[in-house]
Formats: structure tokens, C-alpha cells, sequence
């Protein structure tokens, strides 16, 4: 057992004696600008994104000791040389601003340069063993997080000053090379056990939506005669359903808004709600409810913009809500039209029929809605698609939630792990 003494550092607690404490801007390179964040957004504005270029690394791309490039943006090379002091380069670190604060990743050598945003910091450590060091040390504790916030803030942020001054554990060089080869090889375990139970949950998720568009177009009979609908993402359907359009057997309906409504939100998992039942950040509030609307308990909702990535479902709550969501009632089954229209999006219906596409998002209004055609069961076997739907949906929900608590722990071990070692509390 080796001998160990106290840090002096709440958050770290014991470390071996032959350890230092030494704050972070040690391990910078002698270089201008080894650690610097981003410009103002007035210094680059969302206008002057370019569909290639050089990459702007954002917040989002910024994950626990890797980074996401699947929503990069990216500038002009020219306007990246007029803001050099915020170029990046591989193998440099990126340090998330805002929360997480402090999660931390290895900048990879993807691309040659890279620009960092407003909200995040890039620091240059030569070193390889020191500088995976130091994001496994930035990433393995929320106390970490925590001191390097700035205070008095509506929104939690690093202090790049707070960053440089903050303490870290210094081991000798061997055994920071022994930390970093062990915790990459048990860290690599990790996350391919946490990569597979992803993999199950995707194809779990998958399973759904099959479920889903099967019993919403063909039924629960497997013998059933079919014929064809003449649409093509329905194909065959049962001898005895009706086919109509949406303006013959839905009504677009726009309700008063009370005094004391809160918002509702529909939202891409299909649950239609009050936003403060969920979460307040991270929305757009509005100056003017202009055509804000009132929403029952029990109403069909179809998002205008996000109902093609399946924003569709009933409401489970009074509230109002802006103009964008379509409030749809008929003597349908209103859950086996939810479902249907679901399968739409889950298939990519919506985005193939669309003339215009933003990004993220296309049009979908009452008066497309009114103009697709829909398979119509009778009404009882739209009440028993949607008792097995449901019954299917439960049922796997809830083996995914089992299996997202499985990553859930995985991850605290993962995070655990890694603060034992980079601590010196256990020993390779």
C-alpha cells in the first residue's frame, strides 16, 4: 500500500506522497495563445457558415474524452485567418465553457484546423501522456465542473482565469505514462460494453417502429386477404379498410386560451405536454404570444416543423401553445391516427413528400395534413391496433429503460475508475 498524504484540495482528498498539486496553466506549452477561448459571437454569426471549410468546434461536439462531428459547422478559411488567436489544431484540448463545465476532449486530426466558439476553450499540451492525463482528470469529477465555474451568472460558465489557476494532481512521469496506458485499455472496455447496449437499444427502438407500421397498415390478422392501396408508402392493405384523406376525417380546430395556461410543448419523442413539465432551458421564449392557441388534455397535436422526426402525440395536459402546432380532433381512434402518422415520419414520409426542406425540419401544416391519405380499419380494430401497439410499447419501453440505466451505471463506474486513478487512491 503506498503511502499517501493529504492534498489540501477538498475535491482530490489524499494523493502519494511523491505527488504534487500545481495548477493547471503548468502544463500548457510555451507558446502564444496555449490556451485561449472563443471570440464574441458578433465575430462570427450563424450568416457566415459555409457548407465546408473549416470546422467551428461548438459546445455540443465537446463529449466525455471524445468529440461529436456529427453537427459541425464550419467558415470560410479566410475568415478563419481573421481569428488565428482562436484557431485550434490537433491534439489540442477542447474545454466545454458552459454545463457541463469542464467536460473535456482531445481535438482530432480530422482536419487540419478547427476555430473555437464562444463557449468553448482550447488548450495546447504537447505531451501526449500529460495531456490525456488532463482530460481524464477534467472529466472524472463533478466537483472538477464545479470549481472552475463562475459565480454570479445565469447560466453556469468556465472562467478561462479560474482554468489556468485550477489545481490539479501532478504524478511523476512514470507513473502518469502507467495511469494513461492502463485507463486507456480498461476505458476502451468500457465503452464497447456501453457501444453494445446502445447497439441493443437502437435495434429495440427500431423493433418499435416496425411494430408500429406494420399494425397501422396492415393489421393484426396475419391472414387477413390484402389489396392494394394505391399509396405508395402504405402498399397492401386489408380487403375491408377504407382509405381517405385527412380533410374528410379530421377537423383542425383552434381553441381559446386561458388566464392561467402554461406552455405546452410537443416534443420529437411524441409526448405532448406542459414544458415545465420536462424542462425550461434551452427554449426560445416569446415577446408576444401572437396566435397562441389554446391545447386539452386528450387532443391530437402534429408539430408544423418537428413532426417529421415523430413531434406527434396526445396531449396530456391544459396549456396553450404557439400557432406551429396543428390541434386536430375526429371521431377516428385519435391514438391509432397518432400512430399512423408516426409511422410516417419514422419512414421518412414526411421528409420525401416535402418541397421545401430547412434544416432539422420541413413543413408540415394543416393543409397537408388535410390533403394525405389515410388507411381507416374499422373502429374497433383501430382500438385493438392500438391496445397492442401500446402493449408492445410498454413492454420494450421498458426493457430500454432497464437497459439505459445499465449505460447509466456503467458510466458512473467508468467515472469512478478514472478519479481513483488519477488521484493516486489506486495503483496500477
Amino acid at each position: 500500500m503506498r503511502e499517501m498524504k493529504d492534498s489540501g484540495i477538498e475535491w482530490i482528498g489524499q494523493i502519494p506522497v511523491n505527488w504534487k498539486i500545481v495548477p493547471f496553466m503548468i502544463f500548457l506549452d510555451n507558446i502564444v495563445n496555449a490556451i485561449v477561448d472563443g471570440p464574441f459571437g458578433s465575430d462570427m454569426k450563424n450568416e457566415e457558415y459555409v457548407d465546408d471549410g473549416v470546422p467551428v468546434i461548438q459546445l455540443g461536439a465537446i463529449k466525455e474524452c471524445w468529440m461529436d462531428f456529427s453537427k459541425m459547422h464550419f467558415i470560410t478559411n479566410e475568415k478563419a485567418d481573421t481569428l488565428k488567436r482562436h484557431n485550434a489544431y490537433p491534439k489540442d484540448i477542447a474545454i466545454a465553457k458552459m454545463m457541463p463545465a469542464g467536460k473535456a476532449c482531445e481535438i482530432p486530426d480530422t482536419y487540419t484546423r478547427y476555430v473555437v466558439s464562444a463557449d468553448v476553450i482550447k488548450a495546447s499540451i504537447s505531451n501526449e501522456y500529460i495531456r490525456k492525463y488532463i482530460i481524464y482528470a477534467l472529466n472524472s469529477c463533478a466537483t472538477v465542473q464545479a470549481e472552475i465555474e463562475s459565480q454570479g451568472s445565469t447560466r453556469s460558465r468556465v472562467n478561462i482565469e479560474k482554468v489556468k489557476r485550477f489545481k490539479l494532481p501532478c504524478p511523476v512521469q512514470d507513473d502518469i505514462k502507467q495511469i494513461i496506458i492502463y485507463l486507456d485499455k480498461k476505458c476502451a472496455e468500457i465503452d464497447s460494453a456501453i457501444s453494445d447496449i446502445q447497439s441493443q437499444i437502437e435495434a429495440l427502438e427500431e423493433y418499435k417502429r416496425s411494430v408500429i407500421t406494420e399494425a397501422v397498415t396492415k393489421g393484426l390478422d396475419p391472414d387477413v386477404e390484402l389489396r392494394d392501396s394505391g399509396v405508395q408508402w402504405i402498399g397492401k392493405m386489408p380487403v375491408h379498410w377504407d382509405c381517405q384523406r385527412g380533410k374528410y376525417i379530421l377537423r383542425y380546430v383552434q381553441k381559446p386560451v386561458r388566464d392561467d395556461d402554461g406552455v405546452i410543448t410537443c416534443f420529437r419523442d411524441g409526448e405532448v405536454t406542459l414544458r415545465s413539465n420536462r424542462r425550461e432551458e434551452g427554449f426560445t421564449i416569446a415577446d408576444k404570444e401572437i396566435g397562441y392557441q389554446g391545447i386539452d388534455v386528450g387532443d391530437l397535436v402534429v408539430h408544423g416543423m418537428d413532426g417529421f422526426a415523430g413531434a406527434i402525440g396526445i396531449s396530456d395536459s391544459r396549456g396553450k401553445a404557439s400557432p406551429v402546432l396543428n390541434v386536430l380532433d375526429t371521431e377516428q381512434n385519435k391514438r391509432y391516427i397518432m400512430y399512423y402518422l408516426r409511422s410516417m415520419a419514422y419512414n421518412d414520409v414526411f421528409v420525401a413528400l416535402a418541397t421545401g426542406i430547412r434544416v432539422r425540419s420541413c413543413d408540415l401544416r394543416w393543409n397537408k395534413l388535410a390533403e394525405l391519405l389515410y388507411p381507416l380499419p374499422p373502429v374497433e380494430e383501430q382500438k385493438a391496433i392500438v391496445e397492442h401497439i401500446d402493449s408492445v410499447l410498454e413492454r420494450t419501453n421498458a426493457i430500454i429503460a432497464e437497459k439505459k440505466q445499465q449505460i447509466e451505471t456503467i458510466e458512473e463506474y467508468k467515472k469512478s475508475l478514472i478519479f481513483e486513478y488519477v488521484t493516486g487512491k489506486k495503483e496500477i
